[in-house]
């Protein structure tokens, strides 16, 4: 500003950031000029600002770039991760990410993918729990012509697909015992069989893999191979929940309003200190996600310039004793009987009129095993 006012010309498109109060950096685009008053004379200048969140989004879902910018957090779990991960992304060492869901298991993947020397190759996501195990084979590793009925021509697989990049096992704790081994000999030995094939196909990947589940206790169990673990294992990353991370939420809130405030082209809303106390002391069961669509139906159903409680979901506007009264219990503390257990489900899906996250947190469980239950006990909607 001070160069435009001296010298009387206009600078424009310049890029830098803006660090709010609470230290979370918003990218802008700056233009500058100089005030000019009828006499030829500088009087003073403007300055304009362009919030540049959208653009930045925009560019990432293109690329499939990510940064730390896309994790939010100065608690000191959350800095050791950072550090932690700065260091082994630059190495082709498998790493193993725990934590429960909704904690960021998926965009830490990205972001180790992102800054890894791997960058400009394929990230390539397979969710172990979502695909049936009798197509989980062919899913990951591919087919030839013939393998099987109306295997027409020949398909590669995930793994081929992500040659010289990534590829991120998410849901790892599910994979079937049998596609266990396979996937063991990828790790020591970069090669695998297609389907009906009787040629190796040789590979160049890195594994980053993820689960919700305690694999110790399923190795223990014996439903998950103790070699496997050991080597899917050599780097372990472990997410906090939000709730132990309770100094991270007002950066949180702030960098999610902004985000989805960019996405809708409004101004981001200011949260009343009602709304933030009660934000501040929620749980989060469903970690991050959660408080994105907590947020998310916010911003819906909001239409002034302040959250207030109203907008909130109503789950939320509970007191903790009504929502502990609200939570399913068996008779005197006893386990459920699977009859049970299929009619509390029944029961929290109408209460909650088929939406299955909140279906989900009154229960005590998460989305995924939810889903599961649901199969299970072939409950239709």
């Amino acid at each position: 500003m001070k160069d435009t006012i001296a010298d009387g010309k206009t600078r424009s498109n310049r890029r830098g950031e803006m660090i709010t109060r609470d230290g979370a950096p918003i990218p802008v685009r700056i233009n500058l000029m100089a005030l000019i008053n009828e006499k030829g004379t500088v009087v003073g200048g403007l300055a304009t600002f362009h919030d540049l969140t959208l653009v930045q989004q925009l560019k990432q879902a293109t690329r499939q770039r990510y940064t730390f910018h896309d994790m939010i957090g100065k608690s000191p779990a959350m800095e050791k991760i950072f550090e932690m991960v700065n260091v082994v992304a630059k190495t082709d060492a498998t790493i193993l990410i725990e934590g429960a869901t909704g904690t960021g298991k998926d965009l830490l993947a990205r972001v180790v993918h992102s800054i890894s020397r791997r960058a400009d190759k394929p990230f390539v996501k397979v969710n172990c729990a979502a695909i049936p195990d009798n197509l989980l084979e062919s899913e990951m590793f591919g087919y030839v012509k013939g393998a099987f009925t109306g295997a027409e021509k020949d398909k590669i697989g995930r793994f081929q697909e992500a040659d010289n990049g990534t590829i991120f096992l998410d849901e790892i704790g599910d994979l079937p015992l049998p596609l266990q081994a396979k996937l063991l000999r990828v790790l020591e030995d970069k090669e695998f069989y297609r389907l009906g094939s009787r040629h190796t196909v040789k590979v160049n990947v890195r594994i980053i893999s993820a689960s919700n589940r305690d694999l110790p206790q399923l190795v223990e169990k014996r439903l998950f191979r103790e070699d496997l673990f050991y080597r899917l294992n050599l780097f372990h990353i472990e997410l906090p929940e939000l709730k132990d991370r309770r100094v991270d939420l007002p950066l949180l809130i702030g960098h999610i309003l902004r985000q989805l405030s960019s996405a809708r082209g409004i101004r981001p809303p200011t949260v009343s200190e009602t709304v933030m106390g009660l934000l501040l002391n929620y749980s989060y069961p469903g970690n991050i996600r959660e408080l994105e669509n907590i947020l998310e139906h916010a911003l819906i159903i909001c239409r002034e310039d302040t959250i207030q409680s109203e907008h909130l979901p109503q789950y939320l506007r509970f007191s903790h004793t009504e929502r502990q009264n609200a939570l399913p219990k068996s008779p005197k503390g006893a386990p459920f009987s699977e009859k049970q257990e299929r009619s509390e489900i029944i029961s929290m899906l109408e209460q909650y009129h088929g939406m299955r996250s909140e279906a989900a947190r009154a229960l005590g469980i998460n989305r995924t095993t939810l889903w599961r239950k649901i199969k299970k006990y072939d409950i239709r909607p």
